[in-house]
C-alpha cells in the first residue's frame, strides 16, 4: 500500500470517528446537521479527516434516517429508538456505507463500527454492532461476499 493511500485510509478514518460523534451529538441535540457540521469542522482533528466524506455521511445520514431506521429494522431485533446512542449512530452510519458507498469494501465497514463501537460504545455493544451490519451486509453487498 502506498502512503498516499494510508493516508487516505487514515482520513477516512477520522472521518468516519468525527461523523459517529456528530451524529451521537444530532441525536441528543436536535440542531439541525449544518450546525453540527460548522461545529465539527472547527475542531482540530478535522483537519486529518475526510472533509467530503465527513460531510457526505452526515448530511445523507441526517436527512435520511427515517430509511435507515427502517434498515435497521430489518436487520435488528432492538428497536432503533431504544439502542444506546453511540450504537444507533454507529449503525446508520454503517448502513448507509453499506448502502450508498460500495467503493468500501464491507469488512472495512463493519470493522471500523466495531472497533468505533468498542472504544466509544457500551460494554458489549460492539457485538450487536458486529451481528447487525453482518446481516445488513449478506443482502447489501451480496455479490461481494460472493453469494450467488
Amino acid at each position: 500500500m502506498t502512503d498516499d493511500r494510508r493516508r487516505a485510509n487514515r482520513a477516512r478514518s477520522v472521518a468516519r470517528r468525527l461523523a459517529m460523534q456528530a451524529l451521537y451529538q444530532w441525536q441528543l441535540g436536535g440542531q439541525p446537521w449544518q450546525d453540527v457540521h460548522q461545529q465539527f469542522a472547527s475542531d482540530p482533528d478535522f483537519a486529518k479527516a475526510d472533509a467530503g466524506y465527513f460531510r457526505q455521511a452526515l448530511m445523507d445520514v441526517a436527512t435520511g434516517r427515517e430509511a435507515l431506521d427502517r434498515e435497521l429494522a430489518a436487520f435488528a431485533d432492538i428497536p432503533g429508538a431504544q439502542l444506546d446512542p453511540v450504537e444507533r449512530a454507529l449503525l446508520w452510519l454503517g448502513l448507509w456505507e453499506l448502502i450508498h458507498r460500495p467503493d468500501v469494501p464491507y469488512r472495512v465497514v463493519i470493522n471500523e463500527a466495531v472497533d468505533l463501537a468498542r472504544r466509544f460504545g457500551a460494554t458489549e455493544g460492539h457485538k450487536f454492532v458486529n451481528a447487525v451490519l453482518d446481516r445488513a451486509s449478506r443482502v447489501h453487498r451480496a455479490p461481494e461476499r460472493g453469494a450467488a
